[in-house]
């Protein structure tokens, strides 16, 4: 039988983050929820960027005095993108949190049906319209 490289367990499950993510953004309702959920998608891309670059029989890009010339070195770039994204990726998730805790102390839940409902409410409400009701009248004679 025969046994499938090591290398591959990795992608396999960087692909799986990715998918328990974005299934986790699409399918639940709570905001918090979906928060973490772009969290988990996002480790997955960032181990999936990081996982392209590597080789698995190369050293740390960093050249050593004595070094013997020739020596192959994993790829430093996607490194350098994964590290910008984290960062990035932390600043956003703060600001997520903060618009989550504004949404929460404003509407009282983090339900996307029941914030969908009192966000279409108060948009009505601004336009001077009400419910289920267009500020235009419908075109033809209806």
């Amino acid at each position: 039988m025969n046994q499938l490289p090591v290398e591959y367990l990795f992608f396999v499950g960087a692909i799986g983050l990715v998918g328990i993510g974005v299934a986790g953004m699409l399918l639940c309702r709570n905001l918090f929820r979906v928060l973490l959920a772009l969290v988990i998608a996002e480790a997955g891309a960032n181990l999936l960027l990081v996982l392209t670059g590597y080789r698995w029989d190369a050293v740390a890009p960093i050249v050593l005095p004595g070094m013997p010339a020739g020596t192959t070195m994993v790829d430093p770039v996607p490194q350098a993108l994964v590290l910008t994204a984290i960062v990035i990726g932390v600043g956003i998730q703060a600001f997520a949190v903060a618009v989550l805790i504004k949404i929460q102390h404003g509407y009282g839940s983090l339900d996307r049906r029941s914030l969908a409902a009192m966000l279409d409410r108060d948009m009505n409400e601004l336009a001077g319209v009400g419910p289920g009701r267009s500020p235009e009248a419908p075109a033809g004679k209806r």
